[in-house]
């Protein structure tokens, strides 16, 4: 499935976009009357942390509650990319229900972002940088795309169709994701920060977050500075607002659904990625649909998004 989407995203990136008043409006609220299943890895870990996913979603809206400074952070960085606080909230509150445990208190993650600075680690597999992999011949017309998304998903779309789970020059490569084979220096399926980003989701939305908060650009060769940037509070935030603010942009453009109203979708999009190639499959299955004389199938909420559609009055009450 994910190679799937991976494919249609090389069609996805270069979609013509939709006129902004032909997006057809998601309204609030779920889809499915009922929460779908939640995967067996988070019970498991849930279960693991002798917890509930109620006492872990009543933890983080503590952290959102008792921090009037947290509220300010998130309405700023969501007023630089247009977007509802509720869809940086709802992305954050998934996080921390369904995977780890929020922190008490803010300037924990401050302290974590500091140890980071002295630690010896880089973005690499068995031995070789990832600087060095993307210089090999394959990669090669990633190099002249305009931003980081476009060239990190072009990367990571090669990385799917020429080394994932193949023998590349004598060598063979892990079937996993790019994220996790070369980012996660530490663990598979590592994410960091309150907003429990990915190192590569971070590089990714570099040139947008320089481009509205003018922060500095990331770099690949400087894994510190990522790992410290998805870290600090005063910095994730702006890459959480950026991710949420593509999923937004990928769905009018691509799929014509408007779903800036419906945190649970953008919440859901934060959770499984890839918006743009998801984006487009809805957008083929909708044109088959209308062929066939059926009704479009709108956006569908996760698990994930649907605690936050359901529980949506108790979180705006927090601004």
């Amino acid at each position: 499935m994910k190679l799937f989407l991976r494919l249609f995203l090389c069609l996805a990136l270069s979609a013509p976009a939709l006129p902004a008043a032909s997006a057809t409006l998601v309204p609030p609220g779920n889809r499915s009357a009922e929460q779908p299943n939640v995967p067996s890895a988070s019970a498991n870990r849930t279960r693991a942390m002798k917890s509930t996913y109620d006492a872990k979603y009543q933890k983080v809206y503590a952290l959102f509650k008792n921090d009037a400074a947290l509220r300010e952070k998130i309405r700023f960085f969501a007023g630089q990319y247009g977007i509802d606080p509720l869809h940086i909230v709802g992305a954050i509150v998934g996080e921390h229900t369904y995977n780890v445990d929020a922190y008490d208190r803010l300037q924990t993650y401050y302290v974590k972002a500091v140890s980071y600075l002295g630690t010896n680690f880089g973005f690499k597999h068995d031995g070789e940088t990832v600087d060095v992999f993307i210089a090999r011949p394959q990669f090669a017309a990633c190099e002249g795309r305009k931003d980081s998304y476009s060239q990190w998903a072009c990367r990571e779309n090669v990385w799917d169709r020429e080394f994932r789970g193949k023998t590349v020059d004598g060598r063979k490569f892990p079937n996993d994701r790019f994220g996790a084979v070369f980012f996660q220096p530490f663990y598979a399926g590592q994410t960091f920060g309150i907003g429990q980003l990915n190192p590569l989701t971070a590089l990714q939305m570099g040139d947008l977050v320089h481009r509205v908060s003018g922060f500095p650009k990331l770099d690949h060769r400087d894994p510190q500075q990522v790992y410290r940037t998805i870290m600090d509070p005063d910095l994730t935030l702006a890459y959480v607002a950026a991710t949420l603010k593509k999923s937004i942009d990928a769905y009018r453009n691509i799929a014509g659904f408007d779903i800036s109203q419906n945190p649970g979708i953008t919440s859901t999009l934060y959770n499984i990625g890839n918006p743009e190639a998801r984006a487009y499959a809805l957008k083929v299955e909708n044109e088959r649909l209308r062929r066939e004389g059926k009704p479009p199938r709108m956006p569908q909420e996760n698990y994930y998004g649907w605690l936050v559609n359901d529980r949506l009055e108790e979180l705006k009450a927090l601004f």
